[in-house]
């Protein structure tokens, strides 16, 4: 007597779905940044930083890493530069956003992990808020004066699913909220929006 196959039973496993996550420090002002670094220190969020990208490929613009200045240590670190012939040790370059998170997603997927993180700078952050599920942000209590502006969160598409507010630590020049979003259901399936 033979057994019938459970039904769905020769399908292939669903892929696993990989977040995008955008992880910025914003102050009250909308900065991000001056001078190609940080308009503030917060050794904190710093340490807050690592914990959320470290095993995960993390995608960021060229001038974000020169300013970082090496390969993110247990990450893999992939550059958007449009300069074909920009290289660095450590790191995988691609030439725009939807090549870098084609490599991130592949990353990932290597590693097991289930998010690729986006972490700068304004153009790169811009680009990515279309196709992000999620964002990370630490909301910084301070308006610094800076160069660099993080695009604004609409409330319509992105809700506040939580928020750690933090009193300012020794090696911080300000007190700050860590805050998660996560893409509003109404704001349409993932698949529909594109870079």
């Amino acid at each position: 007597m033979s057994q019938r196959p459970r039904a769905g039973a020769d399908r292939a496993p669903r892929p696993q779905a990989i977040a995008v996550v955008l992880v910025a420090a914003v102050g009250e002002n909308g900065m991000i940044g001056r001078g190609n670094g940080l308009p503030w220190r917060l050794r904190s969020d710093l340490r807050h930083f690592r914990a959320l990208t470290w095993g995960k490929p993390v995608v960021m613009g060229r001038k974000t890493f020169h300013s970082i200045g090496n390969p993110l240590k247990g990450r893999t670190t992939i550059v958007v530069s449009r300069d074909r012939h920009f290289c660095a040790p450590g790191i995988l370059v691609a030439p725009g956003l939807e090549a870098a998170l084609t490599t991130a997603r592949g990353e990932a997927l290597r590693r097991g992990v289930e998010a690729i993180v986006i972490a700068g700078g304004a153009e790169i952050y811009a680009q990515a808020m279309a196709v992000a599920d999620q964002l990370a942000i630490t909301h910084i209590h301070a308006s610094p004066d800076g160069d660099t502006r993080f695009p604004e969160i609409d409330a319509a598409t992105w809700r506040e699913v939580e928020r750690i507010p933090r009193l300012a630590g020794p090696e911080d020049e300000a007190a700050f909220d860590w805050v998660s979003y996560r893409r509003a259901a109404c704001s349409g399936p993932r698949g529909e929006r594109s870079i």
